[in-house]
């Protein structure tokens, strides 16, 4: 199953979202305990001032009282308890909790000390408050301790957090909203582009239309479009080979007719016989002509596709060739000759195509070479390259004629032979195919004739 575009977009934006939301989440979290903390640490604080300023020295002793609105600080709706002391710097206590736990200092400190503790089971905040007293005999300052139980810290921290967090996921949920909606507005020359491909007719070439298209879409519609246009030019060329190819056989078929109508009204069968055998000739002609545009049309085929690539001995195919060609060649008296040159001839390629090659261009070499000719045939291996060259002493080809001899249903004015003119057209296409190079060159014994080299890599 294809995965979707918009899915993934989506998901490689909001999971990275998702991650900073929750680290943020958990600093704010962090955030949330240290403010809380400060906050309950000047509570403590502003507590053990009011009553460390409530303390005095007069006749001897310490004078003191707990003012109400030192404690009244704390209230809250989770009605935390607090505990306080005051001790002389001696240890000796003045007022409080005996209970309540004594910060563990080296020595005293100028500022205030705050520390956790437990207090008769439940968690506590405690602050030490160091407060000298005119008057007073020690050096020590007097110890006021002011303790609260933990229950509004955790109270401030979650209602913080909630806030926050709620704020945080009213931002994920907005910036969701908005991602979505400009995946849909982003996605919409997409889907204009799926929708104008299926709205096309069976069979329809228009090419899309590139206005509108953003420029991260224009190499796909550009690279769409030029295979559309070789698609037009592929079927362009089909569409005139069908013509030909009907043009070809209606002149066969027409040919045919008439000699088997001859045939069925001859006076007697000496003349039947004649036309018998020239229509037989011509049903040879016309099933050869077939053959070759079934070959062509492999051959295209051949092109457009992958094929099964493998090693091949090309003199053994070479030489069965010439072996089923050698009564068309002695039918004309032609010497047909094979040579092989150099060392191995294993070349990797199609073995249907290259076979396909030496039949049409051999069999093009005797059907062009007059009678009593020589046709050779010759295998050459030079630094690892195979060349395929058929030469032969025919009429040759006129100079204006090279360039044209391997299009479809060209043939040289002139000449007397049976062709058709798709042999060397075949031959181009499945070397093309092969990866093979085709060039002419003049006979190696001079005059006139003609020499094909086909070069394979």
């Amino acid at each position: 199953m294809n995965s979707s575009l918009r899915r993934q977009l989506l998901a490689w934006v909001l999971l990275p979202l998702i991650c900073a939301v929750a680290v943020d989440t958990w600093l704010t979290f962090k955030s949330s305990v240290d403010t809380a903390s400060v906050v309950q640490d000047r509570l403590l604080l502003g507590s053990a001032r009011m009553i460390a300023q409530q303390i005095s020295f007069e006749d001897g002793s310490f004078q003191h009282q707990i003012p109400p609105a030192a404690l009244e600080l704390f209230q809250s709706e989770e009605s935390d308890r607090i505990f306080y002391r005051v001790t002389t710097g001696a240890g000796q206590l003045l007022s409080g909790y005996t209970d309540l736990p004594v910060p563990v200092l080296d020595s005293s400190p100028d500022s205030p000390f705050f520390f956790g503790a437990t207090m008769r089971g439940e968690p506590v905040r405690v602050v030490a408050f160091f407060q000298p007293v005119i008057g007073n005999p020690s050096v020590l300052p007097v110890v006021v301790e002011v303790a609260q139980t933990t229950r509004a810290h955790k109270q401030l921290t979650n209602k913080l957090w909630l806030h926050a967090v709620g704020q945080q996921l009213l931002i994920l949920a907005l910036v969701t909203i908005f991602i979505l909606f400009g995946l849909h507005r982003g996605l919409q020359p997409l889907i204009r582009l799926r929708n104008d491909v299926r709205s096309r007719k069976e069979g329809s070439l228009q090419r899309l239309q590139t206005n509108r298209i953003p420029a991260e879409l224009t190499p796909l519609v550009d690279s769409f479009n030029d295979y559309i246009q070789r698609l037009e030019n592929y079927t362009s060329r089909r569409g005139a080979f069908i013509q030909n190819a009907a043009h070809q056989l209606r002149t066969p078929l027409a040919v045919l007719t008439t000699q088997i109508s001859d045939a069925l009204r001859a006076e007697n069968k000496e003349i039947g016989d004649r036309s018998l055998i020239a229509a037989h000739r011509t049903l040879q002609q016309t099933g050869r002509l077939v053959n070759q545009f079934l070959t062509l049309s492999s051959a295209e085929a051949y092109v457009a596709a992958k094929t099964l690539m493998s090693t091949q001995e090309c003199c053994d195919i070479v030489q069965g060739i010439l072996e089923d060609l050698a009564v068309q060649a002695h039918s004309k008296n032609i010497d047909l000759g094979f040579e092989r040159i150099g060392g191995d001839t294993v070349i990797s390629s199609d073995p249907a195509a290259f076979r396909e090659i030496a039949v049409n261009i051999i069999d093009n070499a005797i059907r062009y070479t007059p009678a009593h000719g020589v046709v050779t045939v010759r295998v050459q291996s030079t630094e690892g390259k195979i060349a395929l060259a058929v030469e032969d002493n025919g009429p040759g080809v006129p100079l204006e004629s090279q360039e044209k001899i391997f299009q479809r249903f060209y043939r040289i004015g002139g000449t007397d032979s049976a062709g058709s003119g798709l042999g060397l057209a075949i031959v181009k296409e499945l070397a093309s195919q092969c990866g093979a190079t085709i060039r002419l060159a003049a006979p190696a014994h001079g005059g006139s004739g003609l020499l094909i080299v086909i070069d394979f890599f």
